[in-house]
C-alpha cells in the first residue's frame, strides 16, 4: 500500500506539469498501462480499493492452499484452479502473491549450510572450547562425528594446549601425549612429536616454567618497528637515541 500512494503521488505530480503517460512511464520505469491506471484515477483510495478487494476474494480459501501448500503442493496455477472449482474468482497473480512468502520460507529452511574453510577450523579446534560461540561449538562437533581422524587431531590438540596453558608439560605427560600422537594415523602430528623428542628438556621447560622470552622477543619487535620506520636509513646512534626517547 506504500508502495501504490508513492507511485501515485508521483504520477500525479508529473502528470499535473503537463507530462505524457510514456513520459512518465520512461521516468518511473513504469508500463505505461499502469501509469494511465493511476494518472485517471481520482484518488488513491480508489487504487487501494481495488488491491485490497482482489486480497478479500482469496481470504476464504487461504487455510485450504496454506494447507495443500505445506503438503506438498506448490504449483500455484494448479492450486488456483483447485480453488476456481469451489468458487475463487480472483486472478492467479493474487494466488502467487499470496504463497511466495511461504515458497521463500520453505527454500531458506531447505538451503544447506556452507562447508567451513580450513581457516575456520583450524581455528575452533585451537581456540578454547568455552571461547567458541554455540553454532561454532555445534559444527566442529559435527565435523568431528564424521571423521575420526580429525576427531583425534582435536583430541591431541586440546590436550596439548591443557598442558600448555597450565604449566603440567612434564617429562611423563609429554612421553604420554607423543605415545598417544604415535598411536593414531597422523603423519603432521608424528612430524611435530619428532621435533618435540630433538629438543625435549627445552620443550620441557617451557611447558613447565612461569619465565618465558616473551619480555624480550616484545623488545626486539619493538627495535626493529622502530627502525622500519625510518626506512633502514637510520645509523646505530640515531637508532639508539630514537629507542631512548621513545621509552
Amino acid at each position: 500500500m506504500v508502495r501504490t500512494r508513492e507511485r501515485y503521488a508521483a504520477v500525479q505530480e508529473l502528470a499535473a506539469k503537463g507530462w505524457t503517460i510514456s513520459a512518465i512511464a520512461r521516468k518511473l520505469c513504469l508500463d505505461r498501462h499502469t501509469v494511465r491506471k493511476f494518472a485517471r484515477a481520482e484518488a488513491v483510495e480508489d487504487l487501494l480499493t481495488k488491491a485490497t478487494g482482489r486480497s478479500d476474494l482469496l481470504t476464504p480459501f487461504q487455510p485450504y492452499l496454506l494447507e495443500r501448500f505445506r503438503g506438498g503442493c506448490t504449483d500455484a496455477a494448479r492450486l488456483t484452479r483447485k480453488i476456481q472449482a469451489q468458487g475463487y474468482r480472483g486472478s492467479p497473480q493474487t494466488v502467487r502473491k499470496y504463497l511466495h512468502p511461504f515458497r521463500s520460507a520453505a527454500t531458506a529452511a531447505h538451503t544447506p549450510s556452507s562447508a567451513p574453510t580450513v581457516r575456520e577450523v583450524t581455528r575452533w579446534i585451537s581456540s578454547h572450547p568455552d571461547h567458541l560461540t554455540t553454532d561454532d561449538q555445534t559444527r566442529l562437533a559435527d565435523l568431528r562425528s564424521r571423521s575420526p581422524r580429525l576427531d583425534a587431531t582435536a583430541s591431541h590438540v586440546t590436550a596439548f594446549a591443557t598442558m600448555m596453558t597450565t604449566l603440567t608439560g612434564t617429562k611423563e605427560s609429554l612421553h604420554a601425549w607423543m605415545a598417544a600422537v604415535d598411536a593414531d594415523d597422523l603423519p603432521a602430528l608424528h612430524s611435530f612429536a619428532h621435533g618435540i623428542r630433538r629438543d625435549l628438556d627445552a620443550v620441557v621447560n617451557g611447558l613447565t616454567l612461569p619465565y618465558s622470552s616473551g619480555a624480550v622477543e616484545g623488545n626486539v619487535t619493538r627495535v626493529k618497528a622502530l627502525k622500519r620506520s625510518r626506512y633502514g636509513r637510520a645509523n646505530l646512534d640515531l637508532l639508539r637515541k630514537i629507542i631512548l626517547c621513545a621509552h
